[in-house]
């Protein structure tokens, strides 16, 4: 499903779960800039880790 899909579905809580997803990664990069700990993401099917630094960076 792509943000088109879902931003027409029918349940609502459908609708509103992109949101909530892009919420939820925005706090997990704070969370990770502030505790110096780095962001483990899967990208292109691997995992990767982003630095605290990396991320300062970023923002």
């Amino acid at each position: 499903m792509n943000d088109k899909d879902i931003s027409n579905a029918k349940d609502p809580d459908l609708r509103a779960s992109l949101g909530a997803l892009r919420r939820a990664a925005q706090e997990a990069r704070k969370t990770a800039i502030q505790t110096e700990t780095n962001l483990v993401i899967v990208k292109d099917g691997r995992m990767q880790r982003i630095s605290a630094d990396e991320l300062r960076q970023q923002a």
